[in-house]
Parts: structure tokens; C-alpha cells; sequence
């Protein structure tokens, strides 16, 4: 049954498997791993984003198992293979609240047979996930890893005389209401047409994630990031299109003006189109909605209260930034990058951008990646000790 519902067949290296583990919390996750041969090894797990799945850590997996580590990637709630969720827009958000991801994330290292993680690693979306994860167990996720989303700390209660965030509906109105009207993905990707924007475009889910890929990555070469002076209509509307779309566009439409020639689509190396196939046949199958559950829950303020009880806590086991030179997800939500470096993380032990790599830096620049997580992993550990 496994090797029915395993994808990435013939895409994926030798020394890593799929498997089903139940999380006992009402998920049955599908995960890859790797060093999963000798008892023992501590483990490391990493976490994708959005559109991702386990699969995008099939580049560093290997190198990491080569020191000693027991490697495991799972489809996160709402992803892949990993079954247990329903993600209709009508359907209770509260399963993917930020506390009951976590709850995921710790009930799969104990059906693991641990105790604890010796580093957790989170890309994009796995980000927030791997941030609250080390903010709410620090005792379970012994060093952390935030990859190309910056964590800037829990929201803060709301204090007499307090001004607003600037993240509410003033913002979008005045975004909508520029010489160039725009909107931002996070609240598009929160309406219910979303999904059946991406699923039912003219291009289809393949060409559509190729483009998508593209116009984040280092091979845009428009993609020149730089940090923002605040929340505003004008300060945002700096960002690609990709994050402050066009008002009456899709994000197909959107991403579908800089989809890269044939040529360059065989000249990508770090997603040649079998590789791709992989995404847009899970994609394809399931349809986005699990993903996008995560945007309705950030944009819609349903569990601030939640996540303000932890107001003032910070991430105090040994942590680390990764992100590329050329990916706008750094500097995205403006202060956040700062914040985490100054207030967030109070243990923060490197802040690496990568050259030569866009928004999908595991990806794109697989080989540093892996030599500086080995190196956090190792000094890490060294400094718990």
C-alpha cells in the first residue's frame, strides 16, 4: 500500500523511503526519511511550505542523514499524502490553528518513538510552524531553523491607547484605491474563488506552478529585494506582483506574464519538469485548498486570542535564519526580519542569505543549504551542552 501511495517515483534518491505514521492527532502523515536504518540517530525534521510538499526536502535529506541523523520530512495537515484533514472553505479552521499544528508536529515525533528534536527546520509556511513549535516545546525542539519567513514574535495584547497593527482592512482599501490597484496574495489566497482559480486555469496546474516557481526564484531576475519602511499602501505596493497582485487579477493571470520560455525551462536545473510533475500530480489530485486553510487563518483573525497569550515569549533555544539573496520573503511583512533578530530569537546564531538563490532555496542552492545546516546542527548542539 505503501509504494501505491508513494509519489516522486524514479524523482526521489536512493536512501530515502515513504511511509504512514499516525500522529494521534486524527492524522495518518505520509513522510519521508532517511538514516532510518540505525537506532538511535537524533532526529531532524523539516517542515515545507506552500505550494510544497515533503518532497522539496529531497535534496538535503541524504547529506544530512550522512551525519548521523535520523531525517524526516512529513506532509503537513492539509498536504500531499498525509490524510486526516478536510479543508473546505466552509468546513472549522480550528484544525489548522497554529497550536494544533504544533500539536501535529509533536504527536508525529512521539509516534516516532522520540522524546525530543534536535533541530527543527521550516521553509515558508513550515516557518511559523517551526517557530511556534520552539516558542510553545522548547523542551521537545531543541534548536530551530526559519527559512525564508522571518518569525516577529507572537502578536502583542492590545494595550490602552494602543494604535492598530496597520494590517487591517485600511491598508487593503488603500491598496485597492492606487493609481494601480492592488491586493495582497495572503487575503486573495483567503477568498473562497482561490482554489478554483489555480485548479481550473487556462494554463492548467503544471504550466501554472511553473510559473509560479519561476517568478520566486532566483532565475526572475527582477527579484532584487530590499526592506520596506512600513505597512502602507505605497511602501507594499514596492513588493512583485506574486505578493501585491494586480486588484482584478488571479494568481494565475498574475504569474502567467513572466511564465519562462522553453528554454529556460530546460535549463532549470533545480526543478527540471519531472521533478515538477510531482507537485502538479499532488496538486492536481488534492487541489490547494489544504494550503490556502493556512491563509484564512492568518488573514482572518480568528485566533489572535490564542496566539496573544503568548505575547512577550520568545524563541530562546539556538536558532538560525536561511533565506536567498534574491527572495522578497525576507523582507515581506516589514520589521518582521528585524524583530526577529533583535527581540524574537534571543538565541540566534547565524542570519544567512544565499546567493544564486530565490524563494525556494533548498531548492535552488540544495548544497549550501545542507553545509549550513550541518554546521548550526553541530554548533548547536555544542552550545546546549
Amino acid at each position: 500500500m505503501a509504494d501505491f501511495l508513494a509519489y516522486g517515483e524514479g524523482t526521489i534518491p536512493a536512501g530515502i523511503r515513504s511511509r504512514f505514521v499516525d500522529n494521534s492527532n486524527g492524522l495518518s502523515m505520509h513522510i519521508l526519511e532517511a538514516g532510518y536504518d540505525e537506532p538511535g540517530r537524533p532526529l531532524v525534521m523539516l517542515l515545507h511550505g506552500f505550494p510544497e510538499l515533503a518532497y522539496s526536502w529531497r535534496k538535503v535529506m541524504l547529506p544530512l542523514a550522512a551525519q548521523g541523523y535520523h531525517v524526516v520530512a512529513p506532509d503537513q495537515r492539509g498536504y500531499g499524502r498525509t490524510t486526516g484533514w478536510n479543508a473546505e472553505y466552509d468546513a472549522d479552521l480550528a484544525p489548522f490553528g497554529p497550536l494544533n499544528l504544533v500539536r501535529d508536529i509533536v504527536g508525529l515525533v512521539a509516534a516516532l518513538g522520540y522524546v525530543e528534536v534536535r533541530a527543527l527546520i521550516g521553509h515558508d509556511y513550515g516557518s511559523p510552524v517551526t517557530a511556534w513549535c520552539s516558542l510553545v516545546r522548547p523542551d521537545i525542539f531543541r534548536s530551530c531553523v526559519l527559512m525564508s519567513a522571518p518569525f516577529g514574535g507572537p502578536p502583542a495584547l492590545p494595550m490602552p491607547g494602543q494604535q492598530s497593527s496597520g494590517r487591517g482592512a485600511d491598508v487593503h482599501d488603500a491598496m485597492a484605491a492606487l493609481d494601480r490597484p492592488r491586493k495582497h496574495y495572503q487575503w486573495y489566497y483567503a477568498t473562497r474563488p482561490a482554489n478554483d482559480d489555480m485548479m481550473n486555469c487556462p494554463e492548467g496546474v503544471h504550466d501554472f506552478l511553473r510559473a509560479y516557481y519561476h517568478h520566486k526564484s532566483a532565475d526572475w531576475t527582477d527579484n532584487k529585494p530590499y526592506p520596506l519602511k512600513g505597512w502602507t499602501a505605497e511602501e507594499l505596493a514596492k513588493l512583485p506582483t506574486y505578493y501585491v497582485m494586480d486588484l482584478a487579477e488571479t494568481m494565475p493571470e498574475t504569474v502567467a506574464h513572466e511564465m519562462p520560455r522553453a528554454a529556460e525551462i530546460a535549463a532549470c536545473q533545480w526543478l527540471p519538469d519531472e521533478d515538477l510533475a510531482v507537485y502538479s500530480g499532488e496538486y492536481g489530485r488534492i487541489s490547494f485548498k489544504g494550503g490556502l486553510q493556512f491563509y484564512r487563518v492568518m488573514t482572518g483573525g480568528t485566533f489572535l486570542a490564542e496566539m496573544q497569550l503568548f505575547s512577550g515569549r520568545t524563541i530562546d533555544v539556538p536558532s538560525m535564519f536561511i533565506a536567498g539573496t534574491s527572495d522578497w520573503g525576507t523582507y515581506q511583512k516589514p520589521g518582521d526580519f528585524e524583530r526577529m533578530q533583535g527581540t524574537s530569537c534571543t538565541n540566534m546564531i547565524a542570519c544567512d542569505l544565499i546567493d544564486g538563490a530565490g524563494h525556494w532555496v533548498q531548492q535552488e542552492q540544495h548544497e549550501k543549504v545542507s553545509e549550513l545546516l550541518i554546521d548550526f546542527i553541530s554548533e548547536a548542539k555544542a552550545k546546549a551542552a
